[in-house]
């Protein structure tokens, strides 16, 4: 028997509980920096060195931390549910939790490109400095995507979404577009679950919806155990 597809929409609130802050709860800081200053193609241009400093104590970060229940709950669903991935986070929390299949809407903190190539994307764990160039000599950057930016997988994530039997939202506030508005392209009579201790009003939805007001750790168990009865 073919699984159910189970498409799960995760935002920085399932990270915030590993310990990654967010630029959201803080006024539009990240880390202390204006948010313009290190994810922006402007913040760039005016100063490659603080926003490739910003991305490598990022990453460091990053080798610290450790997926929490929300994200193992997740990797566990696939026993059950063909479950796809569509996250805003740019760890590879899902990934080290087991999760194998997962969408980066905004990028990846491991990996890197090319500023003139945008199909020279590498892996990359260090630090990222001036000086560090693709096969042509081109500067490499943060493989992230920055405000006013396209983001590349967004018809992926549509199409993922159109097929979806299940749609959950875990840990997002739903103002980033175009992320917010991958719920618009649900199935109309497809139940839809909201994930968050402080779930934004959602118009608009003809779906059944069902708000699970709960951080990611309490709110992905309950969403398992709904789905499995």
């Amino acid at each position: 028997m073919e699984k159910k597809k189970l498409v799960v929409l995760t935002g920085a609130g399932i990270s915030a509980e590993s310990g990654i802050k967010t630029f959201r709860d803080a006024g539009g800081l990240w880390e202390g920096h204006d948010v313009m200053e290190v994810a922006s193609p402007e913040g760039w241009h005016k100063n490659k060195e603080l926003v490739l400093d910003f991305y490598n104590q990022r990453r460091k970060q990053l080798h610290e931390v450790q997926p929490n229940l929300g994200h193992y709950t997740l990797a566990e669903l696939e026993a059950d549910f063909d479950v796809h991935i569509i996250t805003q986070n740019v760890d590879n929390l899902h990934e080290q939790a087991g999760s194998t299949k997962v969408l980066h809407l905004h990028g990846e903190l491991l990996k890197v490109r090319s500023t003139k190539n945008p199909e020279y994307i590498v892996d990359w764990k260090n630090d990222l400095v001036l000086g560090d160039v693709d096969e042509d000599g081109n500067q490499l950057r943060p493989h992230i995507v920055w405000f006013g930016e396209a983001v590349p997988a967004l018809e992926e994530a549509v199409a993922i979404t159109q097929q979806a039997d299940y749609f959950a939202v875990v840990g997002t506030s739903l103002q980033v577009y175009p992320a917010a508005g991958l719920l618009h392209y649900t199935n109309y009579n497809i139940p839809i679950f909201y994930i968050d201790p402080n779930p934004a009003t959602i118009y608009d939805l003809s779906n059944p919806l069902e708000v699970i007001a709960m951080n990611a750790t309490q709110g992905v168990p309950v969403l398992r155990e709904k789905l499995l009865k």
